[in-house]
């Protein structure tokens, strides 16, 4: 995810969508984190996102079409939007009003792309996302030296680089994808397929497989408009694993399932519109600047405050005129910066197949956004799986993901690595709604899933993670153990 390295904190609440008329769902996966960065760049004038935003604010606001605005022209269009936007005439508006009232003004998002990486596809994607030659040259010379275990015979991965309806498409896929080939080619460890379509999970295919790595996939990637094909691909992957085989995840793998998928599924085939998310954080902004008394609502009184504030702002040589161009230059230093909280963006997780939340771990919840500077501490510095990190803790720069707390558990999984929470400052801490209330932030972990393995790793969305040889050396080692040729402790770290 990125624009401006997106940020998720994905789950918006359904009640909240249905007030502001934002049915579907699917735009949604997985948190505030992309959503906010993504935002608040849509409002930097900097970029084309930002001008589109501000140049509708601006045309909404100049009465006269001068391309001027005057302290009227300001007051007058704030206080028609209070007016239209107040539809219960209740003196006051909350934020689902703003939200409503500025998605009729800003330009509505551009349509989702086949392929197009560092946003949410409505529909899903199942189309090869392009990668970077410096990425992957970056990842090829960060390849380990030393050699990854010896296979016991022929071993095969498939890559599912498929995302669901609504999932956010990483421009890391790619990337993962081709780490997961060449680390594989090293000495020849296993061969690899890399495949975008959701079909390919099926009983007869996977016979010719050993592992499947999940790549990124979020969402309900195995699911089909049709709810018996939904049933046997996850029959399928299920039996998979429980007979012996292994899957591996990476990042958003756990970022999956845990939406609901059926309302995301129709809304992707019913055409319904995709969230505005520069109107959603805009109106996240105004209510923090507006909103004096903290009451969580907007007076009228308040409202016409804020624009008196802008156009005293905004008129810094006393002209009495503010041009279109100083408008859309300084809109985002008129606005405080997004409180996150402000979003209400964690909501009850809509869980329609607990079995894979189990499998894999956990399920997303929220996530500090990339460049987050995390410590990582070794959990299990005995396992051949940590073996790389020399039993030192070290840090990462990336989007790092938290579990629901009711999703994650020390009795489900092997923690090999984790936040080093403590470490954290508090200003970090804070930005996560309702923190774990045991501290426990893993990062990578293995599991028994009846006569199969489970690896999974919670970094990876950026491409600097491919370019970390420890890093690279971790998931191939996280790949060998869920493919049967590296034995490791697995008991759950019960805490």
């Amino acid at each position: 995810m990125r624009l401006e390295y997106h940020i998720r904190d994905r789950l918006i609440p359904t009640e909240f969508m249905r007030q502001t008329r934002f049915i579907a769902i699917t735009c949604i996966s997985a948190g505030a984190a992309v959503l906010l960065t993504t935002g608040i760049a849509s409002l930097r004038a900097q970029g084309p996102g930002g001008g589109r935003t501000a140049e509708a604010l601006f045309t909404a606001l100049d009465a006269d079409k001068d391309g001027t605005l005057t302290k009227p022209e300001m007051e007058s269009g704030f206080n028609s939007w209070f007016t239209t936007w107040d539809k219960t005439h209740s003196g006051t508006l909350g934020q689902p009003e703003i939200l409503a009232g500025i998605s009729t003004l800003l330009p509505a998002p551009p349509a989702v792309k086949p392929g197009q990486a560092n946003t949410f596809n409505p529909a899903g994607n199942s189309t090869p996302v392009p990668v970077a030659q410096a990425a992957v040259d970056a990842m090829m010379a960060a390849l380990p030296t030393a050699p990854g275990q010896k296979p016991m015979h022929e071993r095969r991965v498939l890559v599912m680089a498929h995302t669901g309806a609504g999932g956010f498409v990483h421009a890391s896929i790619p990337l993962a994808a081709k780490a997961v080939e060449a680390l594989g080619n090293q000495g020849g460890l296993w061969t690899t397929t890399v495949s975008y379509d959701a079909a390919d999970i099926n009983t007869n295919n996977l016979k010719k497989y050993d592992a499947i790595f999940l790549d990124s996939t979020t969402a309900c990637f195995l699911d089909d408009p049709d709810p018996s094909v939904t049933a046997a691909r996850r029959a399928a992957f299920l039996n998979f694993v429980r007979d012996g085989k292994g899957v591996a995840g990476i990042h958003a793998a756990t970022d999956s399932y845990h939406t609901d998928c059926l309302a995301s599924e129709a809304a992707a085939t019913s055409g319904s519109p995709g969230l505005n998310i520069a109107a959603l954080v805009l109106a996240a902004r105004l209510v923090t600047a507006a909103d004096k008394d903290s009451d969580n609502t907007v007076s009228q009184q308040e409202w016409a405050a804020l624009a008196d504030d802008w156009f005293q702002k905004l008129d810094t040589g006393n002209t009495g005129k503010v041009t279109r161009a100083d408008f859309v230059a300084h809109l985002n230093s008129l606005l405080p910066p997004l409180d996150m909280r402000r979003l209400g963006l964690e909501s009850k997780p809509v869980l329609q197949w607990p079995e894979f939340n189990t499998l894999i771990g956990g399920y997303f919840k929220f996530h500090w956004p990339d460049p987050q500077l995390i410590s990582v501490k070794i959990d299990d510095s005995n396992s051949p799986l940590t073996a790389m990190f020399h039993g030192k803790e070290f840090e990462i720069h990336d989007e790092t993901y938290t579990f629901e707390q009711e999703s994650f558990s020390r009795r489900n999984v092997h923690v090999l690595t984790s936040i080093d929470y403590d470490k954290m400052s508090a200003e970090d801490k804070a930005k996560e709604v309702h923190p774990r209330t045991d501290a426990d932030y893993a990062l990578s972990y293995i599991r028994r899933e009846g006569k199969g393995r489970v690896f999974y790793e919670g970094h990876g969305h950026s491409d600097r993670v491919y370019a970390m040889t420890p890093m690279l050396e971790h998931l191939r080692a996280g790949i060998q153990y869920a493919l049967g040729d590296l034995k490791a402790d697995d008991n759950p770290s019960v805490k």
